[in-house]
């Protein structure tokens, strides 16, 4: 096989990894001049930046007004964590699994938490069998997986009438697609997914319900102070108005309020979830057309718009040994990395080989554009030194 020449066009930002994910266009340092450095986050400014940071993300969502929001560290993990710790143990517990942070969420609900769970599970590219999830039980489940490139189309599945309580991870879901706030009791994400944000920084997200089983239920084990939420019974308001357990960064506070006034101007979820659609749709068109590669999600309804997986399906590579087939993902990505043109794009280590793009809200779609001829370029030119060992 003789490599083809490279490509005359490169992207302009060439930063497609899945978390941290891109600073949106015409970020800059000179954006958060205004972060409130040197004094304490308890202080009157810095609680007004954070409680900016709580009202611009309930504006650009469309957070309903009696739901709760609040900064939590630990990223998403953290704040999934603390939803979990605090609010299983009552009622039967259900996890959906079908990738590597919803396989996450299991081993803590099952080997830390120690609770008889069903987990309803399904391999990388597919989604468990929605219609199993019970009314009476609580609900753990990522909205969007991040490393499977699969999200759930609906909340259909969630029943309006439930006597559980939902607890979504939505990191690679909020900011570009529709969240059913009626279906979802807890919502957590972190701002260095979909708003190109700085990392170690969750956002926690309550609804009534959630607020009332915090109030309700006792958990059976020791809370850490990092985790609790409560005091005397009573949700600790303070949390959800700018105060927090721990000390944050008020640089990456800053960030996201940059972030968030970025997505506000160019017209808010709407333009955000249309931004990222039209990113997939650049890579669906370029893989139509494509013979070595296909999307991990095969169904394009429940293909996810930020995360997007791909696996090679060339049967030269296909009739490969599976650590011969990572081998290859592995230098695809290398190759394109050393060119400037793709950076951090492998496939997470514990799904298939392959390769995964992000392409969210913060992502031009005239990037990926100007991408897609590189990842031929990249098939072509791995192709031949393997042909050629």
């Amino acid at each position: 096989m003789t490599t083809p020449a490279k490509p005359a066009m490169r992207p302009a930002r060439p930063e497609f990894s899945s978390g941290p994910c891109a600073k949106r266009p015409g970020w800059s340092p000179q954006n958060l001049t205004n972060a409130v450095l040197g004094r304490s986050h308890r202080s009157k400014l810095g609680k007004a930046r954070l409680k900016e940071t709580i009202d611009r993300t309930r504006e650009v969502l469309g957070v309903p007004d009696d739901f709760l929001i609040g900064i939590v560290p630990g990223s998403d993990t953290g704040a999934v964590e603390m939803a979990m710790w605090s609010m299983l143990g009552p009622r039967p517990v259900q996890l959906l699994a079908f990738e590597s942070f919803g396989k996450d969420w299991v081993t803590d609900v099952t080997k830390q938490l120690k609770i008889e769970a069903e987990v309803l599970d399904a391999p990388y590219g597919a989604l468990p069998d929605l219609a199993k999830v019970r009314p009476d039980a609580d609900l753990v489940f990522t909205w969007n997986g991040t490393t499977s490139g699969v999200r759930v189309p609906n909340a259909d599945f969630i029943s309006a009438d439930r006597e559980g309580v939902v607890i979504c991870d939505a990191t690679s879901a909020a900011f570009a697609q529709d969240l059913d706030w009626a279906k979802l009791d807890v919502v957590t994400f972190s701002w260095q997914k979909a708003l190109g944000g700085e990392a170690a920084h969750g956002v926690l997200i309550l609804s009534p319900r959630a607020v009332a089983r915090l109030e309700s239920h006792t958990p059976a084990w020791p809370m850490p102070k990092l985790f609790r939420m409560t005091k005397g019974g009573k949700v600790t308001l303070d949390l959800f108005e700018g105060a927090t357990i721990n000390t944050p960064s008020m640089l990456a506070v800053e960030d996201a309020v940059d972030a968030l006034k970025w997505a506000a101007s160019i017209g808010g979820l709407t333009e955000m979830k249309r931004r990222a659609d039209a990113n997939l749709g650049v890579l669906e068109a370029w893989a139509q057309k494509t013979g070595w590669v296909a999307f991990l999600a095969e169904d394009p309804a429940i293909r996810s718009n930020t995360s997007v997986c791909l696996k090679v399906i060339d049967p030269a590579v296909a009739s490969l040994s599976g650590d011969a087939q990572a081998d290859f993902a592995k230098k695809l990505a290398a190759v394109l990395e050393k060119e400037g043109v793709a950076l951090d794009i492998g496939g997470y280590r514990d799904a298939p080989p392959g390769l995964r793009i992000w392409c969210g809200a913060t992502v031009e779609t005239a990037d990926l554009d100007a991408l897609t001829p590189w990842l031929d370029w990249a098939f072509a030119t791995v192709s031949s030194e393997l042909a050629a060992a």
